[in-house]
């Protein structure tokens, strides 16, 4: 069995509440973290554990942390991103829901580490009972002298509020975060300057993602060297992997970093395989906003080894071959998944949530869907594919935030490869507009 580092209890009856999380070992990270480490301190373990950023981009999680200007009189914030809104991906919403003091535990040491006497959790709009969970498990933590003035007489005081977010994708960029965490319309900001910086009301802001947070209570109790001897090179511990799709098995799995690919998809310890009678036809590694691999190369690289659950190794080959871990959402397509329709659902999604700031995304994105709508639909041209590819170039790497490149590498890597398949929509038009018509190699199954 793998080791469990946020999930061991999520099976514990009444685990949600303090009596239980607090049998349970709960809250021991703040009172060590409070009574015998300095904040420097706090921020070294988050350094050597090497945690990387949970939410899709991956970054060093105590670099981040690193970057926090501390200028004197000012406030400094720390703010957790629980907007999860990526199509695929659900981990964060489970988390919060089964253990919701283990992220409350692990925004206390965070927000000591960084000096933050407020700190704010920013949910996703549609989530309001796991808000409501939240909010009780905070009014817990306060009135056990977890949270409110002088914590444990530490003299360190921090208050938690949660605010709920109002249903927008965009919201789970940093910066467009902070600026509906403000009550202004959520539009990301140009960078410099960071959050770093100058982030919520113009102060010093660290955001990071749930599961992020929900890992400093362990690297305070072991260390982070411990946490760091888990995974496999710079990808450290961890991973919660939201599961979905043509598997046995769909759900939230913590897998240690490293794991094999084939291993996570046929384990009956996770995925279970495919679904009886049918074959892998191509997977998305880590949400939506990832390239789209075919079944050889998400189980191999391009040089023959083994494809690991890991940010390197996901990403082997670049785009060309490889695609990345992303925010985890593991989402698997047999052979009767119609890979045309699937990337026109995916550029309706990106679409929809452009914010409309950036030219290149808010026209680009609207001619994809417009384009995949015309190939699913039987009236389609070959101009057509090449075009797909031309307009997502032009949004690649033009906007101030990420949602462009999310919605441009989907569609570049669908037409890489299955451009065959999108040919065959073309040249059958009447048969790929029926419902259920799926391109099968030389033959579509109705």
């Amino acid at each position: 069995m793998a080791r469990k580092i946020l999930t061991e209890h999520i099976n514990v009856p009444g685990i949600e509440t303090f009596e239980v999380y607090r049998k349970q070992g709960g809250y021991a990270a703040v009172e060590k973290a409070l009574k015998t480490l300095t904040p420097d301190e706090v921020v070294e373990e988050a350094k050597k554990s090497g945690i990387r950023g949970r939410g899709g981009a991956g970054f060093p999680m105590g670099m981040k942390w690193g970057f926090l200007a501390k200028p004197e009189g000012i406030p400094r914030y720390l703010v957790c991103n629980a907007d999860e809104s990526e199509p695929g991906t659900f981990k964060d919403h489970h988390l919060m829901k089964c253990l919701p003091h283990l992220l409350i535990e692990g925004m206390i040491v965070s927000s000591y580490a960084l000096g933050a006497n407020k700190s704010f959790i920013y949910v996703r709009g549609e989530l309001m009972y796991v808000i409501r969970i939240l909010e009780k498990a905070i009014a817990e933590a306060k009135a056990n002298g977890f949270l409110g003035k002088n914590i444990l007489g530490t003299g360190y005081d921090l208050e938690l509020v949660v605010q709920s977010g109002g249903g927008a994708y965009i919201c789970g960029e940093e910066t467009a975060l902070l600026e509906s965490l403000e009550g202004k319309r959520g539009n990301p900001r140009n960078k410099p300057p960071f959050p770093a910086v100058k982030g919520l009301y113009q102060s010093p802001t660290v955001v990071n993602n749930v599961e992020s947070i929900a890992n400093m209570p362990w690297v305070i109790n072991n260390g982070g060297e411990a946490y760091s001897a888990i995974g496999i090179g710079r990808s450290t511990g961890t991973k919660l992997i939201s599961a979905s799709g043509h598997i046995q098995k769909p759900g939230v799995y913590e897998i240690e970093l490293g794991l094999g690919v084939e291993e996570f998809l046929n384990s009956d310890e996770y995925c279970g395989g495919i679904r009886k009678g049918h074959h892998l036809k191509a997977l998305v590694a880590g949400g939506s906003s990832v390239p789209i691999l075919p079944a050889h190369l998400i189980m191999k690289t391009a040089a023959g080894e083994d494809r690991l659950m890991s940010y390197e190794s996901l990403s082997d080959g670049g785009f060309a071959t490889g695609t990345m871990m992303g925010s985890g959402g593991f989402i698997v397509f047999d052979e009767t998944a119609c890979i045309v329709r699937n990337t026109w659902n995916f550029s309706r999604f990106y679409h929809h949530e452009s914010c409309g700031q950036c030219s290149p995304c808010r026209e680009g994105t609207g001619w994809m869907e417009k384009v995949l709508h015309r190939i699913e639909h039987g009236h389609g041209s070959m101009h057509d594919i090449d075009l797909l590819v031309d307009i997502s170039k032009k949004i690649e790497g033009n906007t101030i935030c990420p949602l462009g490149d999310a919605a441009a590498w989907p569609v570049a890597s669908a037409v890489r490869h299955f451009r065959d398949e999108f040919m065959w929509h073309i040249t059958h038009p009447h048969e790929a507009s029926q419902p259920g018509a799926v391109y099968q190699g030389e033959m579509a199954l109705v």
